[in-house]
């Protein structure tokens, strides 16, 4: 179980490189553009969280947009709760 975690954290923290690196290269490219995408991905998080938590209404399922934005909130949710409890527990920090 260790190595699978290991393993799913090796490829979370590879993954968070490449997205600073492509962060990094879109601000030497264009500054307001980049800050126009992080505008956009949390707006797309915030929406996501929004619908995870207000009370649904009644004989309505998620559909379309709202079943992206939950899911990507809920993955990135739980990907930061996984590299919480993982970062904690590999006496490195």
């Amino acid at each position: 179980m260790e190595t699978v975690g290991e393993a799913v954290a090796e490829l979370v923290l590879t993954l968070l490189a490449c997205l600073a690196l492509i962060v990094y290269m879109s601000w030497s490219f264009s500054p307001r553009l980049t800050m126009a995408g992080a505008g956009l991905l949390s707006l797309f998080l915030a929406h996501g969280a929004w619908r995870i938590f207000r009370d649904p209404a009644k004989g309505r399922r998620r559909r379309g947009l709202a079943a992206v934005t939950t899911a990507g909130f809920r993955l990135t949710a739980a990907t930061g709760v996984f590299l919480l409890f993982y970062g904690t527990g590999c006496g490195c920090l």
